[in-house]
């Protein structure tokens, strides 16, 4: 029975810790991240301060955490992707896979787009950073010409870009994201073919 009940402990406090991420991504998307108090965030949830610090002391801790559970479907595929052999199918899987995990993380690169003086200033700047040289490692060829290794990094760029952009252009959104996916693609493609003819 103890089993039992520790199971769910463990699970209200998840969805506790859960419901915290949510409500503060939320209010820092309404009103900015510096603007956003942890009173705030503590009344949407209607909690006490008390009870909001008892998963997160600061801000940060919550963006931090945040950034860390949606983010880790990247560091998976990073891990992945050190593993594969170097080919076009594999770099092609790799942009598949990213396009993915940015669309499940959708809200939170949302906040990292619209706050970046805030994000550079923030744990996570140093971590999104580490993460997307990691991609951008697995990408490139040591011996690419520079516009291959541009081809690359753009790949990348253009699926963090086609989360933004696209948003004003008419049109279904998972049409929108193919076609984003299919230039992204298309970029990693001309890239290591490049490499194979030089």
């Amino acid at each position: 029975m103890g089993g039992t009940m520790d199971g769910t402990k463990q699970r209200r406090r998840g969805d506790t810790r859960q419901r915290i991420q949510d409500v503060a991504l939320e209010l820092f998307a309404e009103q900015g991240y510096e603007k956003t108090s942890l009173r705030e965030i503590a009344e949407r949830l209607e909690v006490t301060k008390a009870a909001l610090y008892y998963h997160f002391k600061t801000k940060e801790e919550i963006l931090v955490s945040i950034f860390e559970d949606l983010n880790r479907p990247v560091e998976e595929l990073v891990e992945w992707a050190r593993q594969q052999p170097r080919t076009l199918e594999t770099k092609q899987e790799i942009i598949r896979r990213y396009s993915e995990a940015l669309l499940a993380a959708a809200p939170l690169f949302r906040f990292m787009q619209e706050n970046q003086a805030t994000v550079r200033e923030l744990r996570i700047g140093e971590m999104f950073k580490t993460r997307m040289l990691g991609l951008r490692d697995i990408l490139l060829d040591p011996d690419a010409e520079l516009v291959d290794q541009v081809r690359c990094v753009s790949a990348l760029f253009t699926l963090h870009a086609g989360m933004h952009v696209m948003q004003d252009v008419e049109g279904d959104p998972e049409d929108k994201r193919r076609a984003v996916l299919e230039v992204a693609i298309d970029l990693v493609t001309q890239a290591h073919r490049g490499a194979r003819d030089s």
